[in-house]
C-alpha cells in the first residue's frame, strides 16, 4: 500500500502536536516581551514580569501589522522569483516510496547573493533606515512570518486532498508522508499530510527548508548590527562573535544545499505547520535572540575571552562540517581516495556503516560540532542574563529528539547489524564520554 494509515504518531499524537503549537508560540511571545531595549532581558520570574507580558500579548494592535504582513510576504515572492531566475543546477532526489525521483533547482546560494546585492543597493540609496525599521519592527516580522507560515500550513494541508490517496487505476495519486496519514485534521495539519506538496515546479518544502528563514535571519543579524552601531556609534566584538558565524553558517547550508535532500526533513517528514513555522518564524525569529539582545545591550570583552570563544566557534564548525563531508564523500563514492582508507561495517542490507574516521569517534559526531557552534554564539552574549542561552538549550533539546529519531530509523533498517555497529561506536556524541 502507497499511503498506509498512520501507526506511530510523533510527539504523542494530538496532544504532543497540540502542546508544541501553543509552547512554542507562547515562547516566542514570552522571550520578546522580557527581552526588549525597554524592559531589560531578564527571566520572567515575578507576578510583575508576568502581568507586563500578558498584557503586551493582549494588546495584538501594536504588533499584527497589516504592514509587516505585506513587507513579509513580498520577501517570500521574492525568494520565489529567484527560485525560479537566478542560475543553478536542478538534480534529482531521493526514490521516494512511489519509484519515482522528484527534480530540484538549487541556486539557493546565487539567490542569496543576488539579494546581499540587492540590499547592498537599498543601503546605498536609503542608508541604513530600512534596516533600523527591520531591527525596530522585529516583533511585528516575526507575527507577519507566524500568520504566514500558518496560512501556507493551512493551505498545503487542504491542498493534499486535491487528489486521492489510495492508489486507483489509471488515476494519479498524493503521496503522503507515513506520519501524516492519521486522519484526526490537528495533528495532520500539524506533522504534515503530503511529503512533497508541489505548485507546478515549486517544491514548497525544499524552498522554504532554506530559503525565506536561513536568509530571513541573516538580514535581522545585519539590521541589529547597524541599529547597535546606530545608538552607540559602533559594532562591539561580541556582534561580531555573534553575527559572524551566524552568517557563515547560513552561507555554508546555502553552499551546500544539495545534502538538504538527503535528510529526513526532505525524504520523510511531511510539510505542515511544524515545517512552516519553524521554517519562516521561529529560526529566523529566534536564533537571530543574541544579535537582538547585542543591538541594545552592547558587551566588549576582553581579548583573551574573545579569542576563546572565536577557537571555540571555529573547531565546532570544522568538526561539524568536515564529519559531514566525510560522510557525503563516502556515500557518494567509498572508492575516492579521500575515504577509500576508512573502515566500515557492511550490513545485510547492503549498506556500509563507517566506524573509523569521524564517524569512528562517536556515531552522531555532526551533532556534537553544531551543537557546540551554537554555544559560541551564546557565550558571545556573555553572562548577564540566560536568556541569551535560550538557543544552546533548545539545540540541545532538538538534536537529542533528531538522536533518537536516528536511533531508532537506523535499529529498524539494520536490525542486529545495528546493534553490532553499536558495539563497535558505542559513543553518541563525545568520544570516551558519551
Amino acid at each position: 500500500m502507497l499511503n498506509p494509515k498512520t501507526t506511530h504518531r510523533e510527539f504523542f499524537g494530538l496532544p504532543g502536536s497540540i502542546f508544541v503549537m501553543t509552547t512554542t508560540t507562547a515562547v516566542l511571545s514570552i522571550w520578546y516581551f522580557s527581552c526588549n531595549e525597554h524592559d531589560g532581558c531578564s527571566l520572567p520570574t515575578s507576578s510583575h514580569q508576568w502581568a507586563r507580558i500578558i498584557s503586551g500579548v493582549s494588546d495584538y494592535q501594536s504588533y499584527l501589522s497589516p504592514q509587516a504582513i505585506v513587507y513579509y510576504t513580498l520577501w517570500w515572492l521574492w525568494l520565489v522569483a529567484l527560485y525560479f531566475i537566478a542560475p543553478g543546477a536542478t538534480v534529482q532526489g531521493v526514490v521516494l516510496r512511489n519509484g519515482k525521483r522528484l527534480d530540484y533547482r538549487l541556486n539557493g546560494l546565487s539567490s542569496f547573493l543576488v539579494t546581499v546585492g540587492a540590499g547592498l543597493l537599498v543601503y546605498t540609496v536609503y542608508g541604513a533606515a530600512p534596516y533600523l525599521w527591520i531591527a525596530d519592527h522585529y516583533f511585528q516580522l516575526a507575527v507577519a512570518s507566524f500568520v504566514f507560515s500558518t496560512a501556507q500550513a493551512l493551505f498545503v494541508y487542504a491542498y493534499s486532498f486535491r487528489l486521492p490517496s489510495v492508489e486507483t487505476p489509471g488515476s494519479e495519486t498524493v503521496l503522503l508522508a507515513l506520519a501524516g496519514n492519521s486522519g484526526n485534521p490537528i495533528y495532520d495539519f500539524f506533522i504534515g499530510r503530503e511529503l512533497n506538496p508541489r505548485v507546478g515546479s515549486l517544491d514548497l518544502k525544499c524552498f522554504n527548508e532554506l530559503r525565506p528563514g536561513i536568509m530571513g535571519w541573516v538580514l535581522l543579524n545585519v539590521s541589529f548590527a547597524l541599529k547597535q552601531h546606530e545608538q552607540f556609534g559602533g559594532v562591539a566584538n561580541s556582534m561580531w562573535l555573534a553575527i559572524v558565524p551566524q552568517i557563515g553558517y547560513c552561507i555554508d547550508t546555502l553552499f551546500f544545499e544539495d545534502r538538504v535532500l538527503t535528510t529526513m526533513d526532505i525524504t520523510t517528514d511531511g510539510f505542515g505547520w511544524m515545517l512552516s513555522f519553524g521554517d519562516l518564524t521561529w529560526v529566523p525569529a529566534m536564533y537571530s535572540l543574541q544579535a537582538r539582545y547585542l543591538s541594545f545591550h552592547p558587551v566588549t570583552h576582553h581579548p583573551v575571552y574573545t579569542l576563546f570563544v572565536a577557537v571555540l566557534g571555529v573547531l565546532s564548525f570544522l568538526v561539524f562540517r568536515l564529519s559531514n563531508n566525510e560522510k557525503n564523500a563516502f556515500r557518494t563514492n567509498p572508492k575516492s581516495p579521500a575515504v577509500s582508507y576508512l573502515k566500515y561495517m557492511k550490513t545485510e542490507s547492503g549498506s556500509k556503516l563507517l566506524v573509523s574516521g569521524w564517524w569512528g569517534m562517536a556515531r552522531h559526531i555532526n551533532y556534537t560540532g553544531d551543537w557546540m557552534y551554537g554555544l559560541a554564539q551564546c557565550l558571545a552574549t556573555g553572562f548577564d542574563t540566560p536568556m541569551t542561552y535560550f538557543f544552546s538549550a533548545y539545540f540541545l533539546v532538538l538534536l537529542l529528539h533528531r538522536n533518537y529519531r536516528d536511533e531508532c530509523k537506523c535499529r529498524d533498517k539494520y536490525k542486529k547489524d545495528w546493534d553490532k555497529y553499536c558495539q563497535t561506536v558505542p559513543y553518541m556524541f563525545i568520544p570516551y564520554i558519551i
